[in-house]
């Protein structure tokens, strides 16, 4: 029961002018990560638009990361199956152990949801079966999906059935009922913590791990809060996370999740724009947004490895 440390970035999947897949741009990221000391990646998921994708995108895009990490011991790869359609998700976690995934994950249907923990339960027995030997992870996050039971009980119903299931993406904001799955059978699972603008919270509980779309762009900065929060320096700590919160509070300001892929140009690395119906900004807004970032001193805890900041659209 090996645990995930340090940041696992959940990567833009990029696309380019005309929307389709842009997989060149593959291994220019996952070098810009490794720069940047990201430990893994979790892809296809919401930051990566997996539910935008077809399943044929889904294989190509987890073969491409997975020809670049498959040898790479020091990074985790994590692959999001889904969540809607259970057949689907069988039929990639299979294609998963295949490629050398790391580590595969499901989350809650959202369409016919789960009348119960018991259920939910049920689909993760049949989709962890369909990769025996690939670590399993819930992806917890009912903002989104709807499927909003506390993960204990799901610890409690899954705990010494599914031989691979490793533990859960945690993306909520309960921290009683995170606690009590880090404490569940002698802090048996692995919990990753998935909510950037609550990592120092995290961290008190005994955090190790942590998934988010921000260490994309600024990873720089949460390895500076988890090394002051190491030194006890919890004066520092809260102000590196004060610095979070005011670059993530942009992304409200500019529209939501696409607004990750404007932070991705100003480190140049251009993974063009959100599928529909997600909104994206426009060119006026872009140079709005880019002028608010830089008041936030962006330029020092931005991530670096890229050539030079990208000016425009």
């Amino acid at each position: 029961m090996q645990k995930i440390s340090g940041l696992i970035a959940a990567p833009f999947t990029p696309f380019d002018e005309s929307g389709e897949l842009n997989l060149a741009l593959i291994p220019a990221y996952y070098d810009m990560l490794k720069k940047n000391k990201v430990t893994g990646a979790f892809i296809c998921g919401s930051t990566g638009e997996g539910v935008s994708l077809t399943f044929d995108e889904k294989v190509a895009v987890m073969t491409a990361w997975a020809s670049l990490t498959s040898t790479d011991a020091e990074f985790t790869l994590m692959m999001l199956l889904g969540g809607t359609n259970i057949k689907e998700c069988q039929q990639l976690a299979r294609l998963a152990e295949q490629v050398g995934v790391d580590a595969v994950s499901f989350t809650s249907p959202s369409y016919f949801k789960p009348a119960n923990v018991d259920q939910l339960a049920k689909c993760c027995v049949e989709i962890a079966g369909a990769s025996p030997r690939t670590a399993f992870y819930y992806y917890h996050i009912p903002v989104l999906t709807g499927g909003n039971f506390p993960m204990i009980e799901l610890l409690k119903k899954i705990d010494g059935v599914i031989p691979n299931f490793r533990g859960i993406k945690y993306t909520h904001e309960d921290f009683m009922d995170f606690l009590s799955c880090m404490n569940f059978a002698e802090r048996k699972y692995d919990m990753l913590w998935g909510r950037d603008e609550n990592m120092l919270s995290a961290l008190v509980l005994g955090v190790k791990g942590a998934v988010g779309s921000t260490y994309n762009y600024a990873a720089p900065l949460y390895l500076r809060l988890m090394e002051a929060f190491e030194a006890g320096d919890l004066e520092k700590a809260n102000a590196l996370q004060q610095q979070s919160i005011d670059m993530i509070s942009l992304l409200g300001k500019y529209g939501g999740i696409a607004v990750g892929k404007a932070f991705m140009k100003l480190i140049s690395l251009n993974c063009g724009e959100f599928r529909l119906p997600v909104k994206n900004m426009s060119i006026e807004q872009f140079a709005l947004f880019k002028a608010d970032v830089m008041k936030l001193g962006f330029q020092d805890f931005a991530a670096h490895g890229c050539d030079k900041p990208e000016d425009g659209r």
